[in-house]
C-alpha cells in the first residue's frame, strides 16, 4: 500500500482520512487544528507537527480545505504544501474551490515539476465516512490512472472530465444542480403545507415519480423531522452557490435560478443558520409562507 499524507481534517476530511487507513493505506495527517486528529484511530495514524513533516516521503499527497483563502495558506503560503512537497509525489486536492484558485495551483506544483489532480468530491458527510463520495477528475490522465489506488478507498464512483481545472468545473457545475433541488424542495413543502397537504403523502410521490432525487428523499424526511442536523454546513453551501454564480458570470453564462437561490441561502444564513445542515434553507421560504414543515 501506499505512504499518504491527509491535510484538512474537518467533516469531509476525518472520514477520507479514515477510509484510507482502513484500506490498508500509511496515513500521515496534520490539520490547522489538532484537535480534529484526535477522531482518527491513533495505532495507525501518524499526526504531523507541520505540513513540510506530513508530506515528506509521501507518494500521495491528499487535502480536503473549506475555500480558496485555504488554499492559499495551506497549499500556496510560504511553508505550504507546493513549497515542502517531494517532487515525486501526486497530490490531489478534493476541496470544493474556485477555477481560479485550481490553477493557480496546478501553476504552483507544475513550476517544480509536481504531479497534481483536482478532484473535488460530491457528497457529505455520510459518504465521506462510508467511502461513498462521487470525485470529479481533472488532470493527466496517467496520473489519475495512478490515484486510482487511493481514490477508491473513499469513493462509490470516479469520472475522469479531462485536462487540469475540469474536475473544479464540473464541480460546480453540479453544485448549481444541488442548490436548485434544495430551493425546489423547500417551496414545494411549502406550497403542499400551505394547501393543506400531509408532507408524508407528498414525499411519498416525490419517491416515485420520473423526477424522484436522493436529494428529495433524504433532505424531505429530515425536512418532515425537523431534523437540520449538519452533514454539510449551509455556511459553506453559501461560499458553493457565489462560486457557481462567479464562475457563470465571468462565462458569461445567465443563471437567475441559482441566483434565486443564493439570495434564499444569505436570508438563512443571516436568520443564523449557518451553522445548520444546507437544508435549512427550506426553513426561510417555509416562513415566507406562513407553515411549519415539521410532521
Amino acid at each position: 500500500m501506499s505512504a499518504v499524507a491527509f491535510i484538512g481534517l474537518g467533516t469531509m476530511g476525518q472520514g477520507m482520512a479514515a477510509n484510507l487507513v482502513a484500506g490498508g493505506h500509511d496515513v500521515t495527517v496534520w490539520n490547522r487544528s489538532a484537535v480534529a486528529a484526535e477522531a482518527l484511530p491513533s495505532e495507525r495514524v501518524v499526526v504531523a507537527a507541520s505540513i513540510a513533516e506530513a508530506v515528506a516521503g509521501a507518494e500521495f499527497v491528499m487535502y480536503a480545505l473549506a475555500d480558496d483563502a485555504a488554499v492559499n495558506d495551506v497549499v500556496l503560503g510560504a511553508q505550504g504544501i507546493a513549497a515542502s512537497v517531494d517532487v515525486t509525489s501526486i497530490v490531489i486536492d478534493l476541496s470544493t474551490i474556485s477555477p481560479a484558485a485550481s490553477a493557480a495551483e496546478a501553476a504552483a506544483f507544475s513550476a517544480r515539476g509536481v504531479r497534481f489532480l483536482d478532484a473535488p468530491v460530491f457528497g457529505s458527510k455520510g459518504e465521506a465516512a462510508n467511502g461513498g463520495l462521487w470525485i470529479v477528475v481533472g488532470g493527466d490522465e496517467a496520473t489519475f490512472e495512478s490515484s486510482k489506488v487511493v481514490l477508491e478507498p473513499i469513493s462509490a464512483t470516479l469520472h475522469y472530465m479531462g485536462p487540469s481545472g475540469n474536475g473544479a468545473k464540473m464541480k460546480l457545475v453540479g453544485n448549481l444542480v444541488v442548490a436548485a433541488q434544495l430551493e425546489a424542495l423547500g417551496e414545494s413543502l411549502s406550497l403542499a403545507k400551505k394547501a393543506g397537504l400531509n408532507l408524508h403523502d407528498v414525499l411519498g410521490v416525490f419517491a416515485v415519480t420520473d423526477f424522484r432525487s436522493p436529494i428529495f428523499d433524504g433532505v424531505g424526511a429530515a425536512v418532515a423531522a425537523n431534523d437540520y442536523s449538519p452533514s454539510f454546513a449551509l455556511k459553506l453551501m453559501l461560499k458553493d452557490g457565489n462560486l457557481v454564480k462567479d464562475f457563470a458570470e465571468s462565462l458569461g453564462v445567465a443563471v437567475p435560478g441559482t441566483i434565486a437561490t443564493v439570495g434564499t441561502i444569505e436570508r438563512a444564513v443571516d436568520a443564523g443558520y449557518g451553522e445548520e445542515n444546507a437544508s435549512a434553507l427550506i426553513k426561510v421560504l417555509a416562513s415566507d409562507a406562513g407553515v411549519d414543515l415539521a410532521e
